[in-house]
Parts: C-alpha cells; structure tokens; sequence
C-alpha cells in the first residue's frame, strides 16, 4: 500500500538526470563585509529604510562563508552529486572593476575543492542579483558600462576555477531582476519604470552573450546555461 502511493521514484527519472542543491551568494553567504568583500546593491537596499517588510538582512544569513564544510557534507550525506552556488561579483571584485580581492577568490576555491573531495558536482553561477554598488552607482544594468565590467567578471573567474569547474550559469533569472529591480521597483536596486527596464533588459543580454563568449574561450569542453 505505501509503495503504490508513492508518485515518483528516483529511477523514473532516467540515469542521467542530475540530483542537486542549490544556493546563491547574497541569500546564503553571510560575512557581507568580510575580508574586503565589497556591498552589493541587495545589502544596500536591505538597509533601506521600508523597503523589507520585516527588517531582515542577511548580514549573515546561513553563514556559509563560515559553514560552508558543514554545508556541503550535508548535500553530499543527503544523497545529491550537484553543488549549484553563486559567486559574489563584490566579494571577488569589491569595485565592480579593477582591484581583485584574493580573499574573495581564495574563498571559492575551498568551497570548490570541499565540492571535488565529496565527489560533488560544482556548478558556478556567475550572477544572482547582487550588483555590486559601485557599479549600480554608475548607472547599473542601465548603464553599457555594466557589459565591460561583466566581461572583466566573468574572465576573472573563469581564469582561477576553469581548470576545476565545467559548469556554468551565467546568469540567473534575468528577466526576475530586470523587472523587480529596474520596472517595479520592489527588488533591489529600487528603480522604477520602462526608462530603466528597457536599457537594463538590453545590457543583460549583452552581458548574457559576452559571458558565454568569454566562457567558452577560457573553459575547454565547458557547459553553459542560464536559470530562466
């Protein structure tokens, strides 16, 4: 009787499916200013006076940036093989551009090597939400600046994890932080219109373009994708 009420097994879903977790830097990491980490346009707008309905941040959230060992074992003791995790822009380039924060990119390779020990799949998102400031400062998404800046990103990190990770997302729900954040106003960075929406929805897929180029240059046999 219990078995036929089960709807679904594993099997059903064919050998080659992929069974994961996944987590991103802003809603996970924690240590938001730690080890030269810049701010991100989520830790600026969580301070807003009303723009969070009950006042919560995620300063340090789940704490992965301390936890993450633990956190990783437990994908693994849960029976996953996919590890999927963003990276934060302003952890690994606190400006948006230029300077390089070894801290940040040293951080990521533990959490990669912890994923390859376990036997754990990574699978790297390169952009979940969290702008870096000082870019939004120039302009943002609206800003054609942004595209330069993301090619700089996405060479950056393919160069340190490229000979390690093989999977690649280069962006997250383009169309959720375009319209949340630069049409309605309700995500972070706040913005309000089509004035903003149009010129961040066009630099988004040029930045889209731009980072499965640069991917494809640095990463050999590298699979890309992007989290509609």
């Amino acid at each position: 009787m219990l078995q036929s009420a089960i709807p679904f097994t594993r099997k059903d879903f064919g050998d080659d499916f992929l069974w994961g977790v996944s987590i991103s830097a802003f809603q996970n990491e924690g240590a938001c200013d730690h080890d030269g980490k810049g701010p991100s346009v989520w830790d600026t707008f969580s301070r807003r006076k009303g723009k969070i309905k009950d006042k919560s941040h995620a300063q340090v959230a789940c704490d992965f940036y301390n936890r993450y060992t633990q956190d990783i074992l437990l994908a693994k003791m849960l029976g996953f093989t996919v590890f999927r995790f963003s990276l934060s822009w302003s952890r690994i380039i606190p400006a948006g551009t230029g300077a390089v924060n070894q801290a940040g990119i040293d951080f990521y390779h533990r959490v990669i090597d912890a994923c390859l020990e376990l036997g754990l799949e990574p699978y790297v998102t390169l952009y979940h939400w969290d702008l870096p400031q000082a870019l939004e400062n120039k302009g943002g998404w609206c800003h054609r600046g942004v595209v330069f800046a993301f090619e700089e990103f996405v060479r950056i990190c393919t160069r340190a994890y490229g000979n390690k990770v093989k999977n690649w997302i280069i962006l997250n729900e383009p169309f959720g932080f375009t319209a949340l954040g630069y049409m309605l106003g309700v995500h972070a960075p706040g913005k309000f219109g089509l004035s903003y929406f149009l010129p961040a929805v066009h630099h988004t897929v040029m930045a889209q373009a731009e980072g499965g180029r640069v991917v494809r240059e640095e990463v050999a046999g590298a699979n890309i994708g992007t989290a509609l």
